[in-house]
């Protein structure tokens, strides 16, 4: 594996997470429940930015790394997983919208795992839905995390929105990536 500063803020996200669900297992005597939200926020924004920052390095220093490719999708599924587990624990999101953003996930890796073993990795390539699915998820997990009310807004109703939102962006990202590679999937199937 090699150490590099991409492969290493990866890595700090991947120790950020016990960080992160620690927050809320704290007794209230050390942090308030207000604090143990913004605590929460905060690892989990520093890990989304630390996210941009990996792969934005890899690209500029040329430290692009197959080690690196495999594990940042790990930490980032990893990250998300643990906060929606918290965030159904306390009862700011539904286990449904949850359930769907995490099989998801399951379901895209490993498709994109066997595409990527029998050479069509192309075809399920990143696209501009699973973007905007990745945006709005990333935005309304630190509102459903802080719960507070910013400027009069209750960031509870903004992100309950946001993961609704996100969650049928999620579907529909997920037909799109199977629709892209149904070709493969029929033509491999019909030779079994």
């Amino acid at each position: 594996m090699p150490l590099n500063i991409p492969n290493l803020l990866t890595w700090a996200r991947i120790i950020l997470i016990p960080l992160f669900v620690g927050v809320f297992y704290a007794p209230l005597q050390w942090m308030s429940q207000h604090e143990q939200n913004l605590a929460a926020t905060v690892i989990f924004v520093i890990a989304a930015l630390t996210d941009w920052l990996d792969g934005w390095l890899a690209r500029k220093l040329g430290q692009t790394t197959a080690f690196g490719a495999f594990l940042d999708p790990v930490a980032d599924k990893l990250m998300v997983v643990a906060a929606l587990l918290i965030l159904v624990q306390l009862e700011r999101t539904d286990a449904m919208l949850a359930f769907i953003i995490i099989g998801r996930e399951i379901t895209i890796s490993a498709l994109r795992e066997w595409m990527a073993k029998i050479g069509a990795a192309r075809s399920v390539a990143v696209s501009f839905i699973g973007k905007l699915k990745t945006t709005a998820q990333m935005i309304a997990i630190p509102l459903l995390l802080y719960q507070d009310s910013l400027a009069g807004v209750s960031m509870l109703w903004l992100g309950s929105w946001l993961i609704l939102i996100a969650a049928v962006l999620t579907l529909w990202s997920m037909a799109y990536y199977l629709k892209m590679a149904w070709p493969e999937i029929s033509i491999r199937s019909n030779k079994l």
